[in-house]
């Protein structure tokens, strides 16, 4: 019997159209200025032209020509004055200012801010130094936000299709976990929680999200042998496994910080799946913005820490989008453990420092468990002013 990711649940609502990306480049730019040639009367345009003639034309009134495309066009220096006559040519489709665009800004997702992840940051705990593996469908191998922070990785389940790496992720699931717990803090779209620490990529779900008892249990095993800090598990199954539980035990006892989903088959009051429930493993509910509890959200006795999870924006491969899901608010937990485990905290250690520094929101002690990540305050932090 397989156990499978909880992907379906964990989009929410119909996927937004990604904002695909190439190394964070243009997207939903604006116009927002015109580039000068430097002298008062002249401007830098760009010419269409739909015949050979109308390119002589722009050519002829040019003081420099800047750039010849491929297509019908050239970008052009040209006096202003000659701009309207240039514009009535029925040989010029178009003749237009030169103006510039710029990257999209980083996003500090509500998630992150919630949590107050930056406040650490600016005060110089960025996980540099702790490693966080992602037991999930992988994670791009290329993602210009991830990159900088990937270490190694190994698959358990082979990626379809022709990627740099077998671990690459053929899914969305695992880049999206990644991003949370780790993006690079950089210019681009968005920031984890930490933003330092070192990223591995632990494929053990397929390209449908999905993957046997023994493909999570190797993967557990092998983060343990590894020596790596923080497992984020963002799967699950109603029902156990023996042999998951015992990887589990085996990565405990080698002092490694299991993160794992609670589950999205709320409303429920007792309802937590595995390899959540495991008494080795952290299971982590889910709330929404306004502190609410997700209504997907999987709750009961084991539940010790909750997060943020609904309407989650983060990266997957080729951009970014939103998905919603306990599989959003684990990362953002192992991302926190990640944090404490580099400034030198055990496995237990920084599990109870996680507890102790939570936030209450008000929820049931099944539906928070300790009460909200504050992963300042788990670091030392004053972020009673945010």
């Amino acid at each position: 019997m397989g156990a499978s990711a909880m992907l379906d649940n964990d989009r929410g609502h119909t996927r937004r159209d990604a904002l695909k990306l190439t190394g964070g480049a243009l997207a939903g730019l604006g116009l927002t200025g015109l580039a000068s040639a430097g002298d008062a009367d002249t401007v830098e345009v760009n010419v269409g032209y739909s015949a050979a003639s109308g390119e002589r034309a722009a050519k002829a009134e040019a003081t420099g020509v800047v750039r010849e495309f491929n297509f019908d066009a050239l970008t052009i220096r040209v006096n202003e004055n000659a701009i309207r006559g240039l514009s009535k040519r029925p040989d010029v489709r178009y003749v237009e200012r030169n103006g510039t665009m710029h990257a999209l800004d980083q996003q500090l997702t509500w998630g992150v801010d919630r949590v107050d992840a930056e406040v650490a940051t600016a005060n110089g705990d960025t996980g540099a130094g702790g490693d966080v593996a992602i037991l999930d469908t992988g994670i791009d191998s290329d993602h210009p936000d991830l990159v900088d922070n990937l270490g190694a990785g190994r698959a358990f389940v082979k990626a379809r299709g022709k990627f740099a790496e077998d671990w690459d992720d053929d899914n969305d699931h695992g880049t999206h976990c990644a991003g949370i717990a780790d993006a690079d803090d950089d210019s681009q779209g968005v920031r984890g929680v930490s933003t330092e620490a070192t990223l591995h990529a632990v494929k053990v779900l397929d390209k449908r999200g999905s993957g046997s008892f023994s493909d999570i249990a190797a993967g557990v095993e092998y983060v343990a042998d590894q020596g790596w800090d923080v497992g984020s598990m963002s799967l699950g199954a109603s029902s156990g496994s023996q042999a998951l539980k015992d990887a589990c035990s085996y990565a405990e006892d080698r002092g490694v910080f299991l993160v794992a989903a609670a589950g999205n088959d709320g409303p429920c009051g007792d309802c937590v799946g595995y390899p959540a429930a495991y008494e080795e493993c952290l299971a982590v509910s889910s709330s929404a913005s306004d502190d609410s509890l997700s209504g997907f959200s999987s709750t009961g006795p084991e539940v010790e820490l909750v997060a943020p999870g609904t309407d989650i924006y983060s990266t997957i491969p080729g951009g970014y989008d939103t998905f919603s899901g306990t599989s959003m608010a684990t990362p953002h937990v192992a991302g926190a453990a990640g944090q404490l485990m580099a400034n030198g905290y055990t496995n237990g250690e920084a599990r109870s420092r996680l507890k102790n520094t939570a936030e209450d929101i008000g929820l049931a002690s099944n539906e928070q468990g300790a009460g909200l990540l504050d992963a300042a305050a788990a670091l030392g932090h004053d972020s009673t002013d945010d």
